[in-house]
């Protein structure tokens, strides 16, 4: 994923960014620096982009 592209992160990580970018705004954080941290954040948060499927059980051994 090259850098700067958003395609691979869900519309929630996408909203999630989003609000935490206007929280920054608001306290005077400038846009760009409020975006870095708040996507910054989502990473931190969920890993960053979208995760491979599943239901998070491991298959059993044999």
């Amino acid at each position: 994923m090259p850098q700067g592209d958003k395609s691979k992160y869900t519309d929630k990580q996408k909203r999630q960014a989003e609000h935490i970018e206007e929280g920054y705004e608001k306290q005077g954080v400038p846009k760009d620096e409020a975006e870095a941290r708040a996507w910054a954040t989502v990473n931190k948060n969920d890993g960053g982009g979208k995760l491979p499927g599943g239901s998070g059980r491991k298959k059993p051994r044999k």
